[in-house]
């Protein structure tokens, strides 16, 4: 199977809540990166976030597996630093191989659920 997608990756949005209504991981509000490697080689993946008030966060280094998939939320990521909640950020990704991208927001702070999915802008 060939690699598809973009080696650079940017999503201009990002804001995590600050707090969740729903019960459990599956329905706690989060931004994700879904990110699809079709390839045949694991894709390395740096991860940049921006903010607009203060210097950028990263890199946070992820390796997505050959032919697979991968969910990145952006409120697991802790090393270097955690993202705060609360704060607008955009993000920045630089791959070794070439991936898809794709932005998913699920809002639990309301009991009615709101979800946001966009695919992210890629560049070679």
């Amino acid at each position: 199977m060939s690699a598809i997608g973009k080696s650079r990756w940017a999503i201009a949005e990002g804001y995590l809540p600050p707090y969740s209504n729903g019960d459990g991981a599956d329905l706690q509000s989060h931004e994700a990166a879904c990110i699809l490697n079709a390839g045949e080689e694991d894709a390395h993946i740096e991860v940049t976030i921006f903010f607009k008030d203060r210097a950028p966060a990263g890199p946070y280094r992820i390796t997505v597996p050959a032919r697979r998939t991968w969910h990145m939320r952006f409120n697991d990521l802790c090393e270097p630093e955690r993202i705060p909640t609360g704060t607008e950020y955009a993000s920045y990704f630089e791959s070794d191989v070439p991936v898809v991208i794709q932005h998913a927001r699920l809002d639990s702070r309301q009991s009615e659920l709101a979800l946001l999915t966009t695919v992210a802008f890629g560049s070679d």
